[in-house]
């Protein structure tokens, strides 16, 4: 396994490093400046890394801590990230429009691996990413180091393949993550996931085949487990959300209508009551397919 995880973490080294425009890590230079000395990482992942289209849309950002009392100070921000990681909030800086979540070093390598109580972290960063600010050469490797146990985790918590296709092991994977959280998307939107960059899954595919990690057991038992805590999570993070994230409810519903084909129009008193406006909105996310 040492010799897999090597091969890996060579290769998501490599990915990490690959450019970005310029303006993502200009954006990411701001979100992490806001931190100080807490800021370890800024990781960009999601559908605009994937299509390159940064104007009208919100950009998606991991911003890595060293702590979060670090982060924070004494602020309550610092409990709520602790005990309900990630924290997320809103970002602007010219003229692009974004969102960073939050997590502490440990957090995130924690949420990588098999052991992680729900799919958030590790689903997303088996996907492409790179890594556009880092504090250090520490803080490099953590990242890199973190993320390579991702897309183990992935095949090690997906049921055996039965083609010899490698892209079908990451097609079932995405399509389990899915059901295991609210999203708004289509349901076939995990597919497409693996189509924008297959070469990418290719990689990985060859380098977990010198030593695959061994399946664990009772995979039926633990998909359940993480379907019910992952859509558990979903409610507790959107009603904490509404603290963290001026606006998020503006945000939830312009996702629904992207990913849904909606035309959901958010009324002023779902501004003044954002758990309660956002609670209204769940039946339309889980309608017409936007969620499995």
């Amino acid at each position: 396994m040492a010799q897999t995880s090597s091969t890996l973490e060579i290769l998501i080294a490599a990915e990490l490093a690959e450019p970005s425009d310029p303006r993502v890590v200009r954006m990411a230079g701001a979100i992490a400046a806001q931190y100080g000395a807490a800021a370890r990482a800024v990781l960009f992942y999601g559908s605009c890394l994937r299509t390159a289209e940064l104007e009208g849309q919100m950009l998606d950002f991991y911003l890595i801590v060293s702590d979060y009392r670090a982060a924070y100070g004494k602020s309550w921000l610092a409990s709520a990230n602790r005990m309900i990681p990630p924290n997320v909030f809103p970002f602007g800086y010219d003229g692009l429009a974004a969102k960073y979540a939050v997590l502490s070093e440990s957090d995130f390598s924690r949420l990588c691996r098999p052991e992680a109580s729900n799919v958030s972290v590790w689903a997303r960063f088996a996907q492409p990413a790179r890594l556009v600010w880092a504090a250090d050469d520490t803080a490099r490797k953590a990242a890199i180091a973190a993320i390579a146990e991702a897309p183990a985790t992935m095949a090690a918590l997906t049921p055996q393949a039965t083609s010899n296709d490698p892209l079908d092991l990451w097609r079932r994977g995405f399509a389990l993550t899915y059901g295991a959280e609210l999203r708004a998307e289509r349901s076939d939107r995990s597919g497409s996931i693996v189509d924008f960059d297959p070469d990418h899954y290719r990689r990985l595919s060859a380098a977990l085949s010198s030593a695959p990690p061994a399946k664990l057991a009772d995979l039926d038992a633990r998909w359940r487990r993480l379907r019910r805590n992952g859509k558990a999570l979903t409610l507790i993070r959107l009603a904490k959300a509404s603290l963290t994230f001026a606006g998020g409810i503006d945000y939830l519903a312009w996702k629904i209508n992207r990913h849904a084909g909606t035309a959901i129009e958010v009324r002023p008193w779902q501004r003044r009551f954002p758990i309660l406006g956002a609670l209204i909105l769940l039946p339309r996310l889980l309608s017409r397919g936007a969620v499995r």
